[in-house]
């Protein structure tokens, strides 16, 4: 806990004193990678401006960490960039804080339990004979009303596929991937009731998946954010990257899978396998959990 409140006394003194200087291309993806939304990023660049370059590497960076067109745009054209004395003078101040920022870095990694620093076992399993309902029952919520609730875990004893999608608002690919789950997942879950979403956030913080889930009006449950550091058993289906999304049988077994080993298949794999099992094209095959 004393850890905990150091590295978020730590982080609030590094946005204090980097809250004076124009932002620069790791600022925006900082930002955009813990949740906050491309509008408020554009507000605070525009307030701060701008004292970076934007070349091929850095477009894609902040691209991947969700950064829009308009905003890629505006950084490319020199909107908010500062004329070439002011530039030179923040950016010597800038590297001042490079050194903080490293160290800001090892902090967060070491406090953020979501960040997947092992590797994947080859066959995941779950321990002490229990089904994926038991592991989920009582820990999921989902949006009714336009507010998040608990989740009812009556419907979980029908289900006979699961499919655990791992996935983050700061994610940019897992933004653009979602608007075609949400779209599967609405055109067979009435006619598959077997059938199940869980989402399994990879996000910062709860805001943030909550934003997130809003967002992309998913229609599935997902594992409380505060239930998650107590989910290693799920999160040992996670892949090396998302977004992943991996089915597997009442008893955890694994159906499709985002990944083939370390070779990444992506989670469109995932749809082409669950179309040709409901069509009855193709029979589940399983990896076993041990």
């Amino acid at each position: 806990m004393r850890r905990q409140i150091f590295g978020v006394l730590f982080l609030f003194v590094l946005a204090a004193q980097a809250g004076q200087l124009p932002m620069t291309v790791k600022d925006i993806s900082l930002m955009l990678r813990t949740g906050y939304s491309v509008d408020a990023v554009t507000q605070e660049v525009a307030r701060r401006y701008f004292a970076d370059t934007l070349d091929a590497e850095k477009e894609t960076s902040i691209r991947n960490a969700g950064a829009s067109d308009e905003l890629v745009a505006a950084l490319k054209n020199g909107k908010y960039s500062l004329d070439p004395k002011q530039m030179a003078e923040a950016q010597q101040k800038i590297v001042g804080l490079e050194r903080r920022r490293v160290v800001d870095a090892e902090i967060s990694r070491s406090l953020n339990p979501t960040l997947r620093t092992q590797k994947r076992s080859a066959s995941p399993t779950i321990s002490g004979g229990n089904n994926i309902q038991e592991l989920l029952k009582g820990d999921l919520v989902s949006f009714h009303n336009g507010a998040l609730a608990h989740f009812d875990d009556e419907s979980l004893e029908s289900k006979k596929l699961i499919g655990f999608y791992f996935s983050a608002h700061w994610c940019g690919p897992c933004r653009k991937f979602t608007p075609q789950l949400v779209d599967f997942y609405n055109r067979v879950a009435p006619q598959h009731p077997e059938f199940e979403i869980v989402f399994v956030s990879d996000d910062r913080s709860q805001p943030a998946m909550e934003t997130y889930m809003r967002e992309a009006n998913m229609p599935w449950p997902a594992i409380d954010f505060q239930k998650l550091a107590g989910k290693d058993a799920i999160k040992k289906y996670a892949g090396s990257g998302i977004p992943c999304l991996v089915v597997v049988d009442a008893k955890g077994n694994v159906v499709s899978d985002s990944f083939a080993g370390k070779q990444y298949r992506g989670p469109q794999k995932v749809l082409s396998d669950l179309d040709a099992i409901f069509s009855g094209k193709l029979a589940p095959q399983v990896t076993a959990a041990n």
